[in-house]
């Protein structure tokens, strides 16, 4: 018995043509005619480093018109008025969305609402009257949410959270710094995890919460915009939260038991990320490949010079077993048996390759690789990044380790 919807293989590929389609028509539309806004850093961030209010309203308006179209809210519960479908799709969808937005078409990334910033199963934790007053602009598109858990001092290791909810009458204050949050910057809502037992959390055993609160309560600052890349501007935020009041009623779940909530997430963000760096990978080898063709050096194109075409033969292989493992991950997955360790796995393995496919395809082009008009070094950055967030390479090779050492990696 499954929660989730289960596509055969004609509705899955009928539903990615449609995707595609939305996405030729509203965001490539948007992108010619904003061309002057989206190219430009200085238009694109505002003073304050966040995204300026022209680029938030075209944002907004990518997620209403998907919501529209039925695409927003594909892996949103049933229950909560989304479709429903499973891993599978989610990781297909997600491939699609990206190979054909890459980093030049970005406004098309709010075209699906990630577990994350919008509308998930998350919601489904938060009480009757909470999900009454939040679901329908997050499922319309209308607002935005953010996952608020890192830290200063606890990133890798969440058990080192400072931030602390302190009973209040019949809710609590929460005060404390959140760090690396993103969509922090432009978000309406912010699902803030916090201690609210010491003892439990400092043997790691429990004790930490989670909260949803709308980011316009009072004592809930954006302190900072973290700028990365070199940009101007960013989407991470730095929150700072001084005796913010949360009512009971915007616990989500259990109290004590918020790494519940946060594990609702975890294991789809680990195959979001592996989709955004197969796909970027062969979006980058679409590149080489034509360039190979092209190209000519000492009289032969360089799809005849053996140096050039060995690396990229080889991150054809990698980008391939990573897609074979992500949809092997995401069938486990949708059937309820244990993926942990295969998802660590695959997020190791498809973000390294993804990575190293874009260095191999900037190296065959040479100095042409770094130009702006080709975007590479965009992806580059971006594919780099993710070699960290939703677990670390380093963490993801300590799990793979501590899981062979008890016999549970069994082929």
């Amino acid at each position: 018995m499954t929660d989730h919807v289960e596509l055969g293989e004609v509705e899955t590929e009928d539903l990615l043509d449609g995707l595609e389609a939305f996405l030729v028509k509203e965001v490539g539309g948007r992108h010619e005619a904003f061309r002057d806004l989206l190219e430009n850093p200085r238009r694109v961030y505002g003073e304050d480093g966040r995204y300026s209010a022209e680029v938030r309203s075209l944002q907004k308006e990518i997620r209403v018109a998907s919501a529209d179209a039925g695409y927003y809210t594909l892996f949103v519960p049933e229950a909560l008025g989304g479709a429903g479908l499973g891993a599978r799709s989610w990781f297909l969808v997600w491939e699609k969305l990206f190979r054909w937005c890459s980093v030049e078409s970005w406004l098309g990334w709010q075209s699906v609402a990630h577990w994350a910033t919008g509308p998930s199963r998350v919601l489904a934790e938060c009480a009757p009257e909470v999900r009454a007053e939040v679901l329908p602009e997050l499922m319309s598109g209308q607002k935005s949410m953010c996952f608020a858990m890192s830290e200063p001092d606890a990133g890798t290791d969440v058990w080192m959270m400072r931030t602390t909810a302190v009973p209040d009458g019949d809710g609590w204050r929460l005060s404390g710094v959140k760090q690396w949050i993103t969509n922090g910057p432009c978000a309406d809502y912010a699902l803030v995890f916090a201690v609210t037992n010491k003892e439990l959390a400092a043997q790691r055993r429990g004790g930490i919460s989670a909260f949803l609160i709308p980011t316009d309560s009072p004592g809930f600052e954006l302190a900072s915009v973290i700028r990365i890349f070199g940009h101007i501007g960013g989407n991470e935020a730095v929150f700072h939260l001084s005796d913010v009041p949360v009512s009971r009623r915007n616990l989500v779940g259990q109290l004590d038991n918020g790494f519940v909530i946060g594990q609702l997430g975890i294991g789809l963000g680990k195959l979001y990320n592996a989709a955004k760096a197969v796909s970027w990978g062969h979006w980058a080898l679409a590149k080489a490949q034509e360039h190979v063709r092209d190209r000519r050096t000492f009289g032969r194109p360089l799809a005849e010079h053996q140096g050039v075409m060995f690396p990229l033969a080889e991150s054809a292989a990698e980008l391939m077993a990573a897609r074979l493992m992500a949809l092997h991950c995401a069938d486990l997955y949708d059937r309820g048996l244990p993926s942990a360790n295969e998802m660590a796995m695959t997020k190791m393995l498809a973000t390294e390759a993804g990575f190293r496919t874009l260095d191999r395809v900037i190296q065959s082009f040479g100095g042409t690789g770094f130009t702006n008009e080709l975007h590479l070094t965009d992806a580059l950055l971006y594919l780099r990044s993710i070699r960290i967030s939703d677990g670390s390479a380093e963490m993801m090779r300590r799990q793979i380790a501590k899981a062979i050492a008890k016999g549970q990696i069994v082929f």
